[in-house]
């Protein structure tokens, strides 16, 4: 169907009886409405339609988009960067204006002006505007506002981090479940294979070529095939669900997911190399520098309580009983020297110290994660390769064994036995190596993740 060119003239409402005020509040909702829809695709929810074929990257985008992790941590950066301007603040001026009303029925006392005497019942009015502006806080404000913007910068780690782990956790999921998939295809089809030997026990029983033990074998060796394609298909429905709770959006329609290529590719094992390019791009190392840095800055904040502050004030008012109403003025500054307080600058001095300890720990503590994260993810990376390419032979000689099996069972040389040995081994090797492909591909994402370069 053709779409219709249209004009601004069409949304507006015909111009009799409408008013200037009512035009340009119309022409101001039509200029709304092309806003909205000219914003930008990434502003708006990442969905995902019935049937839809998902690559990686896809889902990757979609999780980024809707993941509760990645919402509460960019939540957490705009919590932080409002403080830096809550900080500074104090560099302004701060105007206030009041406004107060009373009736006022005085008591008795023996001596004063009449108002003063009972039953004089009298109204009380006044308004006033002030003005208060630190002059000198001897650096407060500004250590604050120094801790603030830290704050704000290991927020912003943080959110790299979750990032970081949503887009492992996405492609830990999305591996798995191709896994789950091949090894339900592969439950499957040896479910067809142990069908099509159970057939061809029954036409060998009939024609007495072969015993009935030939049939009952092949019948219980359908019935565990037929188990084994019921644990891969609950295995298949868990990873699913798996994926669905990576992308943040566990009530997802159903969809598919592309399959990808296996490319055996060799990483340098440099490993002092690949640990210096970790602690130079980890997020969650930035965050704790970045937190030791702040818990320094707040020792010296916390030790900015012991000096004075210095303020200006200025005001005018109007208030009396009656109108006209009286007016005055004010200006002065207030000095302010903290002789004792407690104790309480001094505990938060004390508290600043500790918290800067707490953070040097948590930082150090890090360093050791990423190095045996590192060195886990390196190991995990190499026995999968090998697994890859010992699977790959192990599946060859596996099909090469199930057709000597079948053949020497068709001639009549063979047993049942042989047949349902080889079809077991070759259901296993394809299992095995569905799994050492899609372990690689997680161990190959894993030194991603743990060099920070996700």
């Amino acid at each position: 169907m053709a779409m219709m060119p249209w004009r601004i003239n069409d949304f507006l409402p015909p111009r009799d009886g409408l008013s200037p005020w009512g035009m340009t509040a119309a022409l101001g909702g039509v200029l709304l409405g092309c806003l909205l829809l000219a914003l930008p695709a990434w502003g708006r929810e990442e969905t995902i339609a019935r049937g839809e074929t998902l690559d990686l990257q896809r889902c990757v985008r979609i999780a980024l988009a809707r993941h509760p992790a990645v919402l509460s941590a960019a939540g957490a950066v705009k919590v932080n960067e409002s403080r830096i301007g809550q900080a500074r603040a104090n560099y302004f001026p701060q105007v206030s204006a009041s406004s107060s009303y009373s009736r006022i029925d005085p008591y008795a006392t023996p001596v004063g002006d009449a108002a003063s005497q009972a039953g004089n019942v009298y109204n009380q009015y006044g308004s006033s505007v002030s003005l208060n502006q630190t002059l000198y806080d001897f650096g407060k404000t500004a250590a604050q506002v120094d801790v603030q913007t830290l704050n704000a910068g290991y927020a912003r780690q943080d959110f790299n981090d979750a990032r970081r782990q949503i887009v492992f956790g996405v492609k830990h999921a999305y591996y798995s479940y191709l896994k789950a998939k091949r090894n339900r295809d592969v439950a499957a089809d040896t479910v067809r294979q142990f069908q099509h030997h159970l057939l061809q026990a029954q036409g060998f029983f009939e024609v007495g070529v072969k015993p009935k033990f030939d049939v009952t074998k092949a019948e219980v060796d359908l019935s565990n095939a037929r188990l084994g394609m019921i644990k891969a298909e609950n295995e298949f429905r868990i990873a699913r669900v798996n994926l669905n709770n990576a992308l943040g959006y566990p009530d997802a329609p159903d969809y598919e997911a592309a399959d990808v290529g296996l490319k055996l590719q060799g990483r340098d094992l440099d490993f002092d190399a690949a640990l210096k390019r970790a602690y130079d791009e980890r997020p969650d190392l930035r965050s704790a520098a970045t937190k030791r840095e702040a818990a320094e800055k707040s020792i010296a904040a916390a030790k900015k309580g012991y000096c004075p502050n210095l303020t200006g004030s200025a005001g005018y008012g109007w208030g009396g009983r009656e109108f006209p109403w009286d007016k005055g003025w004010n200006v002065g500054a207030t000095l302010s020297i903290p002789i004792f307080t407690g104790l309480s600058t001094k505990y938060q001095v004390d508290e600043a110290r500790a918290s800067l300890e707490v953070a040097k720990a948590n930082e150090m503590t890090i360093r050791q994660m990423i190095y045996l994260e590192l060195k886990q993810a390196y190991s995990n990376f190499q026995e999968a390769s090998e697994r890859v390419i010992a699977a790959e032979t192990q599946v060859r000689q596996a099909v090469e064994n199930l057709e000597l099996a079948e053949g020497r069972y068709a001639s009549g040389v063979g047993n049942a036995i042989e047949v349902t040995d080889a079809l077991v081994s070759l259901n296993n090797a394809r299992t095995s190596h569905a799994s050492a492909v899609y372990d690689y591909m997680i161990a190959d994402a894993g030194i991603e993740k743990a060099m920070g370069t996700l």
